[in-house]
């Protein structure tokens, strides 16, 4: 008879379920092998994590632009452009106001002056006048916007590896921009026009079918040219900045508001200072239609603005709204790229 097995603390029980699996013929032969449970390794890094670790939340964010879908990117970008559009949206009015030949907007001094002036002779809600046709406009043409630079880029191969890729990134921003500027630039023409001082539309219907009746449909695109020649300067600038400072600030690429908003902000003020000549342009041919001028009326491209200007106001005059448009693009870039990182990276762990 075999004496009854003597009680193991659960450290040598577990030391010898150890041994059972890995060598069974060492064990006495007495010594039955009891089926052990199977417990998945972790693996991050391809090292192995003791069992029942915590999955760590760690994400491959520099893979995101080849692994998202596109519903991902057109949800993001939608999510992006309403945020961009809508929170900087007083300073953008006032910069508009800043930029129109005429003698009546001429006298602001400042944004300062200007809000306060606005908000004592029109009443603060003038600042918001034409908000609606944006927060239209604006998530669409930003879906477009995004999901097109994401497929550009990455059909170009500018998620390769971890090097900068300023060319297939400045290209995808070009495809980008005349893809959404096509859809945004009717919506850019309505929120111009109730931007304006004096202006008595009640809603963005009323002023579409004001500029149709009075202007015919070529009013909505007479600035298309001109968006373009702005924007894809401006697109290049903005996307090559934000992904060089990106790499700098942020090497490892992974998910960090505070880089993504700080690259963006940069990115947005270094390409709207350079490219306000051709934003003073734009707003002359989207609000020409409201002035009283028979040559300022008569300008139909991008020339017979720059000359109009230049013959009236000289270099200085391709240079007005310069600091409105700064302050407005920097906040409002950095809110549009955080957005975008942080809908794509939710929406990449979700889906």
């Amino acid at each position: 008879m075999q004496p009854p097995p003597i009680p193991q603390p659960p450290q040598v029980a577990a030391a010898v379920a150890a041994v059972a699996v890995s060598h069974p013929s060492s064990l006495p032969p007495h010594t039955e092998q009891q089926p052990q449970p199977s417990v998945p390794m972790l693996k991050v890094d391809d090292k192995q994590e003791l069992p029942g670790a915590e999955e760590a939340e760690e994400y491959d964010y520099e893979s995101l632009p080849k692994n998202t879908s596109l519903t991902s990117n057109l949800v993001a970008g939608a999510f992006a452009g309403i945020m961009e559009h809508t929170v900087m949206y007083p300073v953008d009015a006032i910069k508009t106001r800043m930029q129109v030949v005429s003698v009546t907007n001429a006298g602001y001094t400042g944004i300062s002056n200007a809000i306060s002036r606005i908000s004592a002779t029109e009443g603060g809600r003038a600042l918001w006048r034409g908000i609606t046709s944006v927060a239209i406009g604006a998530g669409p043409a930003h879906a477009i916007y995004f999901s097109c630079y994401e497929f550009t880029k990455n059909v170009f191969g500018g998620n390769e590896g971890t090097g900068y890729h300023p060319i297939a990134t400045s290209f995808a921003g070009a495809c980008a921009t005349i893809a959404s500027d096509a859809l945004m630039n009717p919506f850019d023409v309505i929120k111009q026009r109730m931007q304006l001082a004096g202006s008595r539309f009640p809603n963005i219907a009323a002023c579409a079918a004001s500029i149709y009746r009075n202007e015919g449909f070529s009013a909505f695109y007479i600035s298309y040219p001109t968006t373009l020649f702005m924007n894809i300067p401006l697109t290049a600038l903005n996307f090559t900045t934000y992904e060089a400072l990106s790499k700098l600030l942020n090497p490892h690429r992974r998910y960090d508001p505070l880089t993504h908003c700080v690259a963006g902000g940069l990115a947005g003020a270094v390409a709207a200072a350079a490219t306000t000549p051709m934003d003073v342009i734009k707003t002359f041919l989207q609000t020409k239609g409201t002035s009283q001028d028979i040559e300022i009326r008569s300008a139909r491209s991008l020339a017979d603005a720059a000359r109009i200007i230049y013959r009236r106001e000289g270099l200085p005059g391709f240079l007005r709204g310069l600091r409105p448009r700064i302050i407005s693009s920097m906040p409002s870039t950095a809110i549009c790229w955080t957005s975008y990182e942080m809908a794509k990276f939710y929406l990449y762990k979700s889906w």
